[in-house]
């Protein structure tokens, strides 16, 4: 039950974590198209070629590789540089509207690199850029060497990271596809689909799909999802059609009012997600999925893991080497919980490889 107190109603963090993952698909695989979920995911984070399709066999039902290779393969989504600075797998229409909305956060990336910029004009940096990328797909290297002697006193890894700050730069196919291997090649989105650009997305629009698919949430949440700032604004437009809540620590989350909250008891069946997923990385406050105790676990020097849900939570890394998927625990599983694990592992094998046989043994993951 949700307890109240001066402030308003207040959510646990476990009635935090069931309504978080029944927005992120978690709860239950859901018989979604996989373009239908990138939408309204608002993206899956897309930094290596895999994580995707992890992503998608975790939350949906009947979900196979091929299907969002054929996305991408057909321009429905592309491999895009928006929240976090970091590359999501969008479709096509997010693509074109959220790129523009988070500029700032891009414009503000730039300045990192300063140094290496000196006399540079940026705009005329852009433009040059645009020009070489429509003329025919570039990678990082091409656009170094090509762009290095407009400006020879510059940093040329600084030039072309600034071209894809100030660019809606996509990757372009076959990269990205399952089952197909080929390095990074940059276009522009509107070159790529066919496209002009459009206005940047609305932020209120934008705030009401961050919660439907990551709420309940405060706004350093949001901002910490979107890497915009001074958004406080567009939640207190919100307000009078949002509903409010506290979580333990006192601080305001807001919420559709429709949204499902479902009882802090409700089964969350364990789920193999892939590293980097955007369940762990769009809150403020973690705690919601990573106990305190496993902060920082799925990481170590040049490694990162994939993380283990178990009851909702953060419980363990894994990785699939040598033949097998091999599962690290970061405590005590139970003989029911430890069954459930081995099943949901199987599935996702099943899903991910259905050509190809693996053990699965639990111990420890090694780089």
């Amino acid at each position: 039950m949700t307890k109240t107190t001066a402030q308003g109603p207040v959510l646990g963090t476990r009635a935090l974590n069931r309504a978080t993952l029944d927005r992120q698909l978690l709860l239950r695989r859901t018989p979604m198209s996989a373009r239908a979920a990138v939408e309204h995911l608002v993206g899956l984070q897309a930094q290596e070629v895999k994580p995707p399709y992890h992503a998608l066999a975790a939350r949906l039902d009947g979900f196979t590789p091929e299907e969002l290779a054929g996305t991408l393969e057909r321009r429905e989504t592309v491999r895009i540089v928006t929240v976090r600075s970091t590359i999501h797998l969008h479709t096509a229409d997010d693509s074109l509207a959220l790129r523009p909305l988070v500029q700032p956060a891009r414009d503000r990336e730039i300045g990192i690199f300063r140094k290496g910029l000196v006399g540079v004009d940026l705009d005329r940096l852009a433009a040059l850029a645009r020009d070489l990328v429509e003329e025919e797909p570039r990678t990082m290297k091409q656009l170094r060497e090509a762009l290095g002697p407009q400006w020879p006193d510059a940093d040329p890894q600084a030039l072309a990271i600034a071209a894809r700050c100030k660019l809606p730069l996509v990757q372009i196919t076959p990269r990205g596809v399952w089952g197909r291997s080929a390095q990074v090649r940059l276009t522009t989105a509107e070159h790529w689909l066919g496209r002009d650009a459009e206005p940047a997305a609305d932020l209120d629009a934008t705030v009401l799909r961050y919660l439907a698919a990551f709420g309940p949430a405060s706004v350093k949440d949001f901002q910490t999802w979107c890497g915009l700032t001074r958004t406080r604004p567009a939640f207190e437009r919100l307000r009078p059609d949002l509903v409010t809540f506290r979580d333990e620590n006192g601080v305001e989350l807001f919420d559709l009012p429709d949204a499902p909250r479902p009882d802090p008891g409700t089964p969350a069946p364990p789920r193999f997600l892939p590293e980097f997923d955007n369940l762990l990385l769009s809150h403020a406050d973690r705690t919601r999925v990573v106990p305190p105790a496993n902060k920082g676990r799925t990481w170590q020097v040049n490694t990162v893991f994939c993380p283990l849900l178990v009851d909702g939570f953060l419980a363990g890394v894994w990785l699939i080497s040598d033949g097998s998927l091999v599962i690290e625990p970061f405590q005590d599983l139970t003989r029911a919980q430890r069954a459930e694990v081995v099943a949901e592992g199987e599935y996702m094998l099943k899903v991910m490889h259905p050509e190809t046989s693996y053990d699965i043994r639990f111990g420890k993951v090694l780089p």
